[in-house]
């Protein structure tokens, strides 16, 4: 097998890549407005209430319409899973891989369709979009790969006369639960985790972004996945998502989203309910507070850029979102003005431009909360950049620094999961590392600094689970960053890295006497 390698992602100044795109977004609007049924087993399931997803960057354009699954449709799906389990869990875990390595090509062959959805449907900007395609075949291979090394199991000691193996099995139908932000990328990685160890999985989508997945389970079934192992079941969480993850015959919820939403189902699952037989497992991706840190001899210019760049990509709304900068106050006035200045480079707009940087905000309840944050920050700093938003086409809003925010204030606390960073001065190393850890996250931060000695310290005192040094602190790649983090963010489920199939599987033990 080829050694692995990550999904190189396309270089837009060349015009025969820009020319594909531009066919590729043709072909997706000539697409728009489709209809997309649920899958349950080898049925194709159309229902009356629908979930209509719109365009973020313009607010009346339907990308398609969704079929809502209800209750009795979710039991329905349910069922579909715990049948195909009993088979699909027997196959050879090559012959499972396998299906994941073809629909990695047939990905690869129509990547530029599939980051245009993005474009349409998630409000992303090419580049971003680009990466996420990118990130779904970097899950599709790598799990693949991961699984067919895992296959045998791992070596145990055996003793004269004895036959020791330790090997691993799946758990059973497991709840996909996936967020907007990178609804390819994500999605795709957490479904297709679950898949290859043996699992049956009830795909829910994000009700933002229901079509990017709906062509995914399309693409699934392309590659020769066999009906009821992949369900596809959008719907409330209210409705069809607490009644899955109390279900009985659920095995594992995985999840990834607000941290309330993860707390919430934590909880539940912990329960268990009549004719439930195990304990069943969580995988939770909860957000972040993620902090750029910049020493007083770091390169001022790196740390503007790591600090505008981790904060302002894909208008913020990624956990790993460098939402606070935390600048030694020797170096913060330069600092503050180099992002000032570069942050008001940025050009804002419909992300179908390949010159836009930064497009619109998920929905309107998204940016009401942004701008309420906004409001906020005019308190408890001031506004050094941005600081508007229009929502008279779609849900635009500037890119925006708050300067001279003190390290315990609402803006440096609280996950705003949009284009707004927080400026905070430190007195010296000791306060820097004190404010890094002061929130009830630990996802991602990154340090900007030529001092080893610091490099070193923060290495073993700064808690997250994803520490980049002179670098953006977003921006993880599958097999090379191991993604998660620690408190509040999560399970620490490390995606895209050596141990995260067996959070999917549990392990047996035989031993047979000679």
């Amino acid at each position: 097998m080829y050694p692995y390698k990550h999904e190189p992602f396309t270089d837009f100044s060349i015009e025969e890549n820009k020319n594909a795109f531009s066919s590729a977004l043709d072909l997706v609007n000539s697409q728009l407005g489709k209809e997309y049924p649920l899958t349950i087993g080898d049925e194709k399931v159309t229902t009356d209430s629908k979930i209509t997803s719109f365009n973020p960057a313009n607010k009346v354009e339907v990308v398609g319409v969704v079929s809502k699954a209800s209750k009795d449709l979710a039991e329905k799906a349910m069922q579909a899973a715990l049948t195909a389990f009993e088979s699909w869990k027997h196959v050879e875990p090559d012959k499972r891989a396998s299906v994941l390595f073809r629909a990695a090509a047939i990905m690869r062959r129509r990547k530029h369709e599939f980051s245009a959805y993005l474009v349409k449907e998630a409000g992303k900007p090419w580049k971003e979009a680009d990466a996420d395609t990118a990130e779904a075949i970097d899950f599709l291979e790598f799990y693949a790969r991961q699984m067919v090394k895992l296959a045998d199991g791992v070596s145990v000691q055996s003793r004269e006369g004895e036959w020791n193996q330790f090997h691993y099995i799946p758990l059973g139908v497991g709840v996909i639960i996936a967020p907007f932000n990178f609804p390819l990328a994500i999605m795709a990685g957490t479904t297709v985790a679950a898949i290859v160890t043996g699992n049956t999985v009830l795909l829910k989508p994000a009700n933002n972004t229901p079509v990017v997945a709906a062509k995914f389970v399309e693409l699934m079934e392309e590659a020769g996945l066999p009906a009821g192992v992949l369900n596809f079941v959008p719907g409330s969480g209210a409705e069809i998502g607490d009644y899955l993850v109390d279900h009985p015959k659920t095995r594992f919820v995985s999840f990834t989203g607000s941290r309330e939403v993860g707390c919430r189902i934590y909880e539940r699952a912990a329960k268990v309910h009549p004719g439930q037989i195990w304990l069943k497992r969580v995988i939770a991706e909860m957000g972040g507070k993620d902090t750029v840190v910049v020493d007083k001899d770091a390169d001022l210019d790196l740390a503007a850029t790591s600090i505008v760049y981790s904060a302002f990509g894909f208008s913020g709304q990624k956990c790993s979102a460098g939402s606070r900068a935390v600048v030694h106050l020797d170096v913060y006035d330069e600092v503050l003005e180099k992002a000032v200045a570069l942050t008001k480079t940025l050009t804002m707009g419909n992300p179908e431009d390949v010159n836009t940087y930064m497009g619109p905000v998920i929905d309107k309840a998204s940016f009401d909360k942004i701008m309420s944050y906004i409001a906020v920050g005019k308190e408890e700093g001031r506004i050094a950049a941005g600081g508007n938003g229009d929502d008279t086409k779609g849900y635009f809003i500037e890119p925006t620094i708050v300067a001279d925010v003190d390290e315990k204030a609402c803006l440096m606390q609280e996950e705003i999961f949009g284009p707004v960073v927080a400026f905070c001065k430190a007195r010296d190393f000791d306060h820097m590392m004190e404010i890094a850890n002061n929130t009830d996250y630990g996802l991602t931060g990154a340090l900007i600094s030529n001092n080893r000695a610091h490099i070193e310290r923060a290495r073993k005192e700064f808690h997250v689970g994803n520490l980049y040094f002179n670098r953006t602190c977003t921006g993880a790649i599958v097999g090379y960053q191991p993604f998660g983090g620690f408190n509040m963010s999560g399970t620490d489920s490390k995606a895209g890295g050596p141990d995260y199939l067996g959070l999917h599987m549990q392990a047996k033990t035989t031993s047979e006497m000679f």
